[in-house]
């Protein structure tokens, strides 16, 4: 009995093959594009079937990623015809942005299966939506605008007071520029190592410049102000060298893993579009004093604006990102930016920073633009890896705020002890006896 099946198994091992007739409407066959909530009936031929030398078998059609594409098709051995081909269709539906991989399965009654050589590729993407680009524009103007105020704003004789003395901006530099690349491309590995899609996009919010509601951050937790205000702008120009430089290199390595086109020209185009609006601040700073001071009271308004419009915008129409979050996901939500405010706070402290300057350079180095990092990878990928990296920076910012909200928190209760709270209470409750 074992000599027979082991006969079998090696009659059947690439005797049989399937051929997906996919619409060839751009000339990849080989691939098949779903919408989310689609179904589609896939015809296809299954070739040399008088080989399988057994009474009664099945085809079942599988994916390799159910969540993202799932069939349940079923192809009996009653239905081919002996010694010819079978020619069906075969329902695929699409469930989730990704790709996953068809295939056929032979069964036999013995439960000894075969899958097919041939495999499709089955991308499924999201319908497009007017709102979809309403979004798009309104974080490519947002940004746009806010580098608009950044040029209108740098002070060139404040930035070269600090400069004098420049362990805190290059302490910000490095945390931004050097530690943030390394931990998120770090980090991806560990915990998107068979996700280089999501590795991807974490990789893109750790390469961004610092955003504009660290300023903010160092105002409420009693940062130095006017260090954030030169470390932000700081790491706003440097970002137009410093992101293509690590995407160009460390970031091929994960284009790679991914098997997607590295799009140079895309991102040297993104470059260009955020240094023009950079250069018209700068101009509008020396030529139009008076719109200078408006678009300066504009820049923690507009800065506040953008954040919570990606946020909410991103989290209202893009529900379907929760869907996509994992554990992965949180982790590297939570990871990347608090392991940032770690490693600068630290080595503000070994370089004998005071309080007010280490908070401000952890501040500075774990709130990263993510607006930018959000635009970058809707700009420069095809979809379904625009979409489906863009979970990361969201979950990036929902995180970030945490331990600074603790912060907030721990500090209130710090300034008021108890003696000063059972005062406040005395108070409030002589006022009430008397207004009653």
């Amino acid at each position: 009995m074992k000599l027979f099946i082991f006969i079998i198994c090696i009659q059947l091992v690439y005797s049989w093959k399937v051929k997906f007739l996919t619409p060839d409407d751009n000339g990849d066959s080989d691939r098949l594009n779903l919408k989310m909530q689609e179904t589609f009936e896939l015809p296809i031929e299954i070739a040399e079937t008088d080989t399988i030398k057994s009474p009664t078998y099945k085809f079942m059609a599988k994916t390799d990623k159910p969540e993202i594409a799932d069939t349940n098709s079923i192809i009996l051995s009653e239905n081919i015809p002996p010694s010819s081909n079978w020619i069906g269709n075969i329902s695929i539906s699409g469930n989730l942005l990704g790709k996953a991989n068809l295939y056929l399965q032979l069964v036999l009654p013995t439960n000894i299966t075969e899958d097919s050589n041939e495999k499709l590729s089955v991308i499924v993407t999201r319908k497009e939506r007017v709102i979809d680009h309403v979004f798009t524009g309104s974080v490519i103007l947002l940004v746009s605008l806010l580098n608009i105020n950044f040029g209108a704003a740098i002070d060139l004789s404040k930035m070269r007071g600090i400069l004098t003395r420049p362990i805190g901006p290059i302490l910000g530099f490095v945390g931004q520029f050097i530690v943030m690349p390394l931990v998120s491309f770090g980090l991806g590995f560990a915990v998107f190592s068979s996700s280089p899609e999501l590795h991807l996009g974490l990789f893109f919010t750790g390469v961004s410049p610092g955003g504009g509601a660290s300023n903010m951050w160092s105002v409420i937790l009693g940062g130095n102000i006017d260090l954030s205000i030169i470390m932000t702008s700081i790491s706003t120009l440097a970002c137009f060298g410093m992101m293509p430089l690590w995407i160009f290199t460390l970031g091929k390595v994960i284009f790679d893993r991914a098997e997607l086109r590295v799009p140079y020209s895309r991102i040297a185009s993104f470059t260009v579009a955020l240094l023009v609006p950079l250069a018209i601040g700068i101009l509008i700073q020396y030529y139009l004093p008076r719109v200078r001071r408006v678009l300066v009271r504009l820049l923690k308004p507009i800065s506040m604006l953008l954040i919570l419009f990606i946020i909410i915008f991103a989290i209202v129409t893009n529900l379907y990102l929760f869907e996509l979050f994992s554990w992965r996901i949180i982790v590297a939500g939570l990871g990347l930016p608090w392991i940032g405010y770690i490693l600068s706070l630290l080595g503000a402290k070994a370089c004998k920073q005071n309080s007010a300057d280490s908070l401000t350079i952890a501040i500075e180095t774990g709130i990263v633009n993510t607006g930018i990092s959000i635009a970058l990878l809707k700009f420069c990928l095809d979809q379904p890896a625009a979409d489906l990296t863009t979970v990361i920076p969201v979950s990036v910012a929902i995180f970030t705020p945490i331990p600074l909200l603790v912060l907030y928190v721990y500090q209130k209760c710090q300034r008021n002890p108890n003696g000063e709270r059972s005062k406040i209470l005395a108070t409030e409750a002589k006022e009430n006896n008397f207004s009653d």
